[in-house]
């Protein structure tokens, strides 16, 4: 049987590093053996490259400026009505505003497939612009997929279009769940040589991991933080609000029991998540609207403390069964659930079991590619 030719269009690509662009990254090279897959997004600069990655054919149009975190292309209607011609299906990565009008604009009439990562929470202005396109879109495609449930439930405009969306849950990269499994096969020897070296005695260990921007609530994390004993907290990344996470630990006092390490080796990233006790996710917008870095925790079987936002975050980690869910921005029910799960070790571990049985059922990388697959199929 015929291949099925295959192009996603989203704002960037490897070597660059975003949760959408994973995505992209993982069904373009996971799905290459299998369609004929191509890639359109902009180039980080002013010029037009065509390349091969992984038996995936790139397609990069300029870039001629950014507005915010979003590049202005230039050419990329062109470069999509070109490339569409040979087409049986589009899969465009939403939200992209200048992908959806490109989409609209290129004269394709095959399939289209959207894979609504997010709403647009903060950038009111340019919804009163976008918002006609994107539902112009929205009525065009002929598939939505969705990470959880919860991405329905907690948007406005996806609610008309319940019968178009699919859930396909995200899956943890293959690597990272054989370091994972790796580290369970050998949890004994191997924690307690690094935790007898990098973790005081006694201490539970709290790890978050993440950019250091307003949605993510660092700032609840290290107030609610404070009110805990015989604990650690490691915060692994970076960001504009770095600087004021740092001056309020300094503040509370608490600047021998908290590390901030930066951006980390993956290799550095694997031993911190083998060595917490307890993965902390405390997002306070729906511009957190699934946190993969839960299920990475959850590989290496280890409980999660997350929000209940209107977004698909609460659907990843379970309240008592894989971790602890708590409001989004309350200090005090976030220090609650922290001190539960360093007083209940017995209870903690269970979760932490629960966790990696729940992942390994729900967002295997296989199981992500597999529904990718079975949908175009079905288009």
């Amino acid at each position: 049987m015929k291949s099925k030719r295959i192009l996603q269009v989203n704002k960037l690509y490897y070597p660059y590093v975003g949760g959408i662009e994973r995505v992209v990254c993982q069904v373009a090279e996971g799905l290459a053996g299998q369609t004929e897959m191509s890639v359109l997004v902009c180039s980080e600069d002013r010029h037009y490259k065509e390349e091969m990655i992984n038996s995936v054919h790139i397609v990069r149009v300029p870039s001629l400026a950014k507005w915010g975190n979003l590049p202005i292309p230039f050419g990329l209607t062109a470069a999509l009505r070109k490339l569409s011609r040979k087409q049986d299906i589009i899969h465009l990565h939403m939200p992209f505003p200048f992908g959806d009008l490109a989409c609209l604009l290129s004269g394709f009439h095959g399939k289209i497939v959207l894979w609504w990562h997010s709403d647009v929470v903060r950038q009111k202005k340019m919804m009163f612009f976008y918002k006609p396109i994107m539902m112009r879109m929205l009525k065009r495609a002929d598939a939505i997929v969705v990470a959880t449930e919860g991405h329905i439930k907690g948007s406005a405009y996806l609610k008309p279009f319940r019968e178009k969306c699919v859930v396909i849950p995200f899956g943890v990269d293959k690597e990272i769940e054989e370091q994972a499994d790796a580290y369970i096969a050998e949890k004994v020897s191997k924690r307690g040589a690094a935790e007898g070296k990098l973790k005081a005695e006694g201490s539970v260990r709290f790890l978050f991991v993440g950019r250091l921007v307003y949605y993510k609530g660092c700032d609840v994390l290290i107030k609610a933080f404070a009110k805990t004993k015989d604990t650690e907290l490691v915060v692994v990344g970076s960001g504009n609000l770095e600087g004021e996470c740092r001056k309020l630990v300094k503040e509370l006092g608490i600047e021998k029991r908290v590390t901030f390490l930066g951006e980390v080796s993956e290799e550095e990233l694997y031993l911190q998540f083998a060595m917490c006790d307890v993965f902390v996710l405390p997002s306070v917008a729906r511009s957190e609207a699934f946190g993969l870095v839960q299920i990475e925790a959850m590989a290496f079987g280890k409980p999660v403390i997350n929000t209940d936002l209107p977004s698909g975050v609460p659907y990843v980690s379970l309240d008592k069964i894989t971790g602890l869910t708590v409001p989004p921005g309350n200090v005090s029910a976030l220090a609650d659930a922290m001190r539960w799960m360093a007083e209940h070790e017995e209870e903690r571990e269970e979760m932490g079991e629960q966790a990696r049985k729940r992942m390994k059922e729900e967002y295997r990388m296989e199981t992500m590619l597999a529904r990718v697959a079975e949908l175009y199929r079905a288009l």
